[in-house]
């Protein structure tokens, strides 16, 4: 196989599993935090991490942690979202909401939502960046967890025992609790368990296609005092992370604009907030990401009415 389409397979296998990894918290987030979620709890991690969000460095109320611990990568991304908490709720509670979030990540084609006996799944249309129909990308599914134990507190799961390359225990999970000030404080988790097949394409793929890439977290300085931000594995998965996050904010941005311009509106909104960070996520043009994700809103559009006519159809 000649070198340069050898090292674009390696590439689109390594970008589509990472980002059905991305949405995902390990199970070392439970050896770093207390299993109890709760609002006390949320308010402990705010008040620790509130004089980072003051000075982040990133424009936005943003900070990113990650840890990698034998085969398990766990990134933590926390930041203050500018609207109230009560309205966050109200919307964040509906499975199909997060299919309008999720879809905005470029390897995301398309993402369902299905009432399966009272439980409600995600499906995820997975493949590399740049247009693909939705029988082109790789389906994953994962379980929607709503939980608003405290009247203080939201907590959202998503979790996939199977992804693809035979890795493991893909969880997502999202909280938050109410500010001052119509504000919300947002801790978003993710994490997987890889395989032995994501390491070996991860180790070529960071080498040679990817080398130049970076997450947010600052690893030193250079020889002109310049950060030096992480890359490898821990900082695709910050990247991704990070979009996950941005997305969360474009789709409450713009509630409020009308329903017909909310999708346009809503795909604008994440390019723009992304763009804020050149250096980790720009890595499509404008026109393309906008063009792209407008025909697969479309395609999704049409998988959704489908389920829903056959949900009809089948009394439920």
């Amino acid at each position: 196989m000649p070198p340069i389409k050898q090292h674009k397979n390696i590439a689109q296998l390594v970008l589509c599993l990472l980002t059905a990894a991305l949405l995902v918290s390990a199970h070392t987030a439970a050896a770093l935090e207390k299993s109890d979620q709760g609002h006390e709890t949320l308010l402990a991690t705010y008040q620790r991490n509130l004089a980072r969000l003051e000075t982040s460095s990133f424009g936005l109320p943003l900070a990113v942690d990650s840890a990698e611990i034998n085969d398990q990568i766990h990134v933590d991304v926390y930041g203050i979202f500018a609207h109230p908490f009560s309205n966050m709720v109200n919307v964040l509670q509906g499975p199909a909401n997060w299919c309008d979030i999720v879809s905005l990540y470029p390897n995301i084609k398309a993402c369902t939502a299905s009432d399966i006996t009272g439980a409600w799944e995600l499906t995820f249309y997975l493949a590399s960046k740049g247009y693909h129909p939705p029988q082109d990308s790789r389906p994953v599914i994962y379980r929607f967890g709503f939980m608003a134990r405290q009247e203080q507190h939201i907590e959202i799961n998503l979790n996939a025992d199977d992804g693809p390359f035979g890795t493991k225990n893909h969880k997502m999970r999202f909280e938050a609790l109410p500010l001052e000030g119509d504000r919300t404080f947002v801790h978003v988790s993710y994490g997987y368990r890889d395989s032995a097949a994501l390491r070996l394409a991860a180790k070529v793929f960071f080498a040679t296609v990817s080398r130049g890439m970076t997450g947010f977290s600052i690893t030193g300085t250079d020889k002109k005092g310049n950060p030096v931000y992480i890359g490898g594995p821990r900082g695709a998965v910050e990247r991704s992370a990070v979009r996950y996050y941005l997305a969360i904010q474009a789709f409450l941005d713009t509630l409020y604009v009308p329903l017909e311009k909310r999708a346009t509106s809503r795909i604008n909104a994440w390019y723009l907030l992304t763009s804020r960070y050149g250096k980790q996520l720009l890595d499509m043009g404008k026109e393309e990401y906008l063009t792209t994700k407008t025909r697969e809103r479309q395609n999704q559009i049409k998988l959704q009415q489908q389920i829903d006519k056959n949900r009809a159809l089948d009394g439920r």
